[in-house]
């Protein structure tokens, strides 16, 4: 629901970096959770950013002959209805059952259409979901897009991993991978603190973060680029915000990726 606030309200400016129509929707339906405010406040323009940066890493690899697209934890991602994907895309989405319901019911009431074909995947990322997605219809032989977006940190560690090594079981050569990680510094951060205590009476705690996240995507078999997220405000026009200012944060990072399969 926070994610779903910060895209409502970027859709509703003129320089908007993207338009999310359904996800006013999704807070008309549910509401936000109390509490939330310094989170949003500190966050929000990561989430805006982070999300036009995954959205032109996904089209990219649409275009580079990834038809196949794998949403990680999906939450309340609508790409599936608001990006132009090209003909033939088939997207998966894949999250816990109860919030995929939700997202249903609302997406239904909405009479949304999808730009692409769209399967719901129900799983629990810390099970063998390869399961449940090879019998929505996923091909392990076809290049694949996937996408982690606020998710990893979540995770523990060893869960990361065994999700990084299912992840590369099902990509051919060709396949592309994109995701969102933090380091230790900003973890621990004085900003975060508030965060952090907040996010475990929602049981949300954050469990994983990652020093050199080419180091570690490259012993998993992929070739990682780093996108600096003060370089990415820039670029988008937006003022660097506090999450992404190493004046501020020091050595704290954001670390938004961008990968694509090894082949030798």
């Amino acid at each position: 629901m926070l994610i779903a606030r910060a895209r409502a309200e970027e859709s509703d400016r003129e320089d908007a970096l993207f338009r999310d129509p359904l996800a006013g929707g999704f807070l008309d339906a549910a509401g936000l959770p109390d509490g939330l405010d310094r989170v949003n406040d500190f966050g929000g323009p990561n989430f805006v950013l982070r999300t036009r940066y995954f959205d032109d890493q996904l089209l990219d690899a649409a275009e580079a002959g990834c038809r196949q697209v794998v949403l990680l934890a999906a939450g309340l991602d609508t790409r599936a209805f608001r990006l132009p994907w090209p003909d033939g895309t088939r997207l998966f989405e894949l999250d816990l059952p109860e919030l995929l319901s939700f997202k249903e019911r609302v997406i239904a009431e909405s009479e949304a259409a999808p730009a692409c074909e769209r399967a719901v995947v129900r799983a629990d990322l810390r099970d063998d979901w390869s399961v449940p997605l090879l019998d929505a219809g996923f091909q392990p032989n076809e290049p694949t897009a996937w996408l982690a977006e606020g998710l990893l940190m979540f995770l523990r560690p060893e869960d990361n991993d065994r999700l990084l090594a299912r992840i590369g079981s099902l990509s051919p050569p060709g396949s592309r991978l994109a995701l969102e990680h933090v380091n230790r510094a900003f973890h621990q951060s004085p900003d975060m603190r508030a965060v952090h205590r907040r996010f475990a009476l929602i049981q949300a705690s954050w469990y994983a973060t990652v020093e050199d996240p080419r180091a570690w995507l490259a012993g998993h078999g992929w070739r990682a680029r780093v996108q600096p997220g003060e370089d990415l405000a820039r670029r988008l026009g937006r003022p660097v915000p506090r999450v992404y200012d190493p004046e501020h944060l020091g050595s704290g990072r954001i670390w938004l990726v961008s990968a694509q399969r090894a082949t030798d």
